[in-house]
């Protein structure tokens, strides 16, 4: 068992995610590289400044531009979209989540009941798939259809054609303003990926696969893994298995009371970031996050869903879904990453008729750093790069109360050498 203290740790995961010690990837083949390396690029509609996968995407590449990541998942089809979790992942694991969609079909009592509540759309659906090739669901005129009630549609075409999606039979094609475009499963991935691999290979991926995406795992019922299949009765045996294999090893984090599990083939990148050295495959190509701050997209694994807390002490929780007397910071509020640690947060919308950036509210974790002048610089710099990706003409920081940290943020955008390695 290795044991490290949790600065490793944090060193650790936010290196496996690409987020440390700066940005390691550039360009159209950095993003596919980059969503490798995160093992899932969760997906959402939502679009307030930008949507949360390109932020994500947009802090891990350099010159990262939002969509790129449909040019790598539908153009060039090197990954697939699914799931009631909805990810982007790599094509050529499709033969275990075959194994995965065989199972929503068999055990899910919510798409049973679709089955058979609308038996007669599926069928509808699959044959228009076949006869046109692509279908949307906007094909089908509401008036035309039966009506539902269902949170994943208005209309028994929405549901046939969820159905056959998250089954297997169909695949995403691309998509229009976000919306699926549906087609044939043959029609979009290679033929020698749609046989299901065997269930046990498959069980075995899906935890390997969910403590890389973790870093470290404590394989909890909450996991990720146990909501795409894997048994949760056989769990502790595969585990046991892939200990004994050699394949992932314990790893106690001091502070924390359970254990955790790491990929065997992580072991060197653990023993050098504890070392305090940076695995050299994890050398940024530009400036480090200590010279340029990122910015963590609302639903980023490092930081979601409670994580932030226990490792950096950052209370964060994305207030999106919160009424708004409930909200504490703001409605798309993003934490700011400064070296391996996060450190304040904004509230900001993007304002469309005069194409400016609007900071709403700032927040430090600790005043001081209103003052440092270090970290207003990477502050400005990051902000500079995230006006650029947004397109944005303008920048309106009076927001900001910090008069050091404004100053800078206003003078950086027409200030060329703060600019850090395009």
């Amino acid at each position: 068992m290795l044991t490290i203290d949790l600065a490793a740790a944090r060193r650790f995961i936010l290196g496996k995610q690409g987020l440390w010690p700066g940005r390691r990837w550039q360009g159209n083949a950095g993003v596919a590289q980059a969503m490798r390396a995160m093992e899932y690029l969760q997906l959402d509609p939502l679009q307030i400044i930008a949507r949360s996968q390109d932020i994500a995407l947009h802090s891990r590449v350099l010159g990262y531009s939002p969509g790129l990541w449909e040019e790598a998942t539908y153009q060039q089809r090197q990954f697939f979209d699914w799931g009631g979790w909805l990810a982007a992942r790599p094509m050529e694991e499709l033969p275990h989540w075959r194994v995965v969609m065989e199972r929503e079909r068999d055990h899910n009592a919510r798409l049973r009941s679709i089955a058979h509540e609308h038996a007669d759309a599926i069928v509808e659906m699959r044959a228009a798939l076949q006869a046109r090739g692509v279908v949307s669901n906007r094909d089908f005129k509401m008036e035309t259809r039966t009506r539902t009630h269902s949170y994943r549609g208005r209309k028994d075409s929405a549901l046939a054609l969820y159905y056959l999606w998250l089954t297997g039979e169909v695949m995403t094609h691309h998509r229009a303003n976000f919306e699926r475009v549906y087609a044939l499963a043959e029609a979009v991935a290679p033929a020698h990926l749609l046989a299901p691999s065997d269930p046990e290979q498959a069980d075995r991926f899906l935890i390997k696969k969910d403590i890389s995406f973790s870093g470290l795992s404590r394989l909890a019922r909450s996991s990720d893994i146990f909501h795409r299949g894997a048994p949760l009765d056989r769990a502790g045996q595969i585990v046991a298995a892939l200990l004994a294999d050699g394949e992932i090893v314990e790893v106690r984090v001091e502070g924390w009371k359970a254990p955790h599990y790491a990929l065997s083939s992580d072991v060197g990148a653990l023993q050098q970031v504890s070392a305090g050295r940076t695995p050299p495959e994890w050398a940024p190509l530009a400036g480090e996050t200590t010279a340029e701050v990122l910015f963590l997209a609302p639903l980023d694994h490092v930081s979601a869903r409670g994580r932030a807390k226990v490792l950096f002490g950052f209370d964060y929780v994305w207030e999106v879904y919160k009424p708004q007397p409930q909200r504490k910071f703001g409605y798309y509020t993003l934490p700011v990453l400064w070296g391996d640690r996060l450190v304040a947060r904004f509230d900001s919308r993007l304002d469309r008729t005069t194409n400016t950036f609007v900071i709403l509210g700032f927040w430090l974790e600790d005043e001081a750093l209103g003052k440092d002048e270090a970290f207003a610089e990477a502050w400005a710099r990051g902000l500079a790069r995230f006006v650029a990706f947004l397109g944005a003409g303008g920048l309106d920081c009076a927001a900001i109360s910090q008069p050091l940290l404004r100053q800078r943020a206003a003078a950086c955008l027409v200030d060329a050498p703060c600019e850090v390695g395009m």
